[in-house]
């Protein structure tokens, strides 16, 4: 088995603003794919259009820069006809959830076998700054003076709503975070949704503060694990339990707390009622989920489709042209 560094799935210079989350993104993502250890050529990296989706021209492996909110069909297509290749899809809030928000759900529907990244800065910034349908109702923004008078999608909403089995969040700065679930999104067989949420230092700065840097995520965010208590704060001394049919925050020691009371993750539960409740959380109330937030098998899209093409040419009597052609009748022209 060859071994790869992070070197060899990296090409050319990106042309990203500096300090951009595209850049931590980017990095984090060479260096999961060669933990991974698939080849460079075994690879196809799809994106749509926006400052994301230029990522593919900085992969050393097959990719595919196409247009605006098609990047889901592109790689479903791309899959289904090569079910050898890892593919991996990128995609903006803008490019993914407005005008490729109904491939996204039905990539997800479907389950088909792709890592989904969603890269959530909640603006448009190719287009230089209008509000996206991740941005927060009264949003200010070049598109909208006065703010916004509508809700934004919430990603995990979308995914678990059209019967999503993975959802996985990460913090763009936080490159240890975004390795570990993009390795559980490879791992995970079927359609993977990774949220990662990052900066953009011109025209929405400061969007996700609450969580950018490490000593605020020890505050503000808590990190699921399957099987490990849901426990977070800077000396795990918070904890999540069940009050009704809803969560609450509680201190360890507290009114009689200990750790045998708090809630432990299950990301394999089929019944996705909880994992939707940590998915929503927000501040300052809850801590913001990261991690994966559930995984749970399912048939794939393209593998169904490669076992019915094999059935079905299985039962008929040609395989190819020139024995469909045998099937008719047939002359010999002297």
């Amino acid at each position: 088995m060859c071994e790869y560094t992070a070197k060899d799935y990296k090409k050319g210079q990106p042309r990203w603003c500096p300090g951009c989350g595209d850049h931590f993104f980017l990095a984090s993502l060479h260096k999961a794919m060669a933990e991974i250890g698939v080849a460079p050529h075994s690879i196809a990296v799809i994106s749509g259009i926006g400052c994301s989706s230029r990522l593919p021209h900085y992969m050393n492996t097959y990719g595919m820069n196409t247009i605006h909110g098609r990047a889901a069909a592109i790689a479903t297509g791309c899959k289904v006809a090569n079910p050898q290749l890892a593919v991996w899809q990128v995609s903006g809030d803008g490019d993914g959830l407005a005008i490729g928000g109904n491939h996204f759900i039905h990539a997800n529907r479907r389950n088909i076998n792709l890592n989904m990244i969603l890269l959530n800065n909640r603006i448009y910034g190719l287009t230089k700054g209008q509000y996206s349908p991740t941005s927060p109702r009264g949003f200010v923004s070049k598109s909208s003076p006065y703010g916004t008078v509508e809700d934004p999608f919430r990603p995990a909403e979308l995914c678990f709503g059209a019967r999503g089995h993975f959802f996985a969040r990460a913090v763009a700065t936080d490159a240890a975070g975004t390795i570990d679930i993009l390795k559980a999104a490879y791992n995970h067989k079927g359609a993977s949704v990774c949220e990662i949420l990052q900066n953009c230092v011109i025209f929405n700065n400061g969007t996700h503060d609450m969580v950018a840097k490490k000593e605020d995520r020890a505050k503000n965010a808590i990190y699921l694990k399957h099987g490990e208590p849901m426990l977070f704060g800077e000396n795990n001394e918070y904890g999540l339990v069940q009050e009704g049919f809803g969560l609450k925050v509680v201190k360890l020691g507290e009114n009689g707390i200990t750790e045998k009371d708090i809630l432990v993750h299950n990301a394999h539960c089929e019944d996705n009622t909880l994992q939707l409740k940590l998915a929503l959380m927000e501040g300052p109330d809850f801590p913001i989920a990261l991690g994966v937030i559930r995984d749970v098998e399912a048939p794939t899209y393209d593998e169904a489709v490669e076992a019915q093409i094999a059935e079905v040419s299985a039962q008929k009597k040609y395989h190819n042209f020139e024995e469909l052609l045998m099937t008719n009748d047939t002359w010999e022209v002297k």
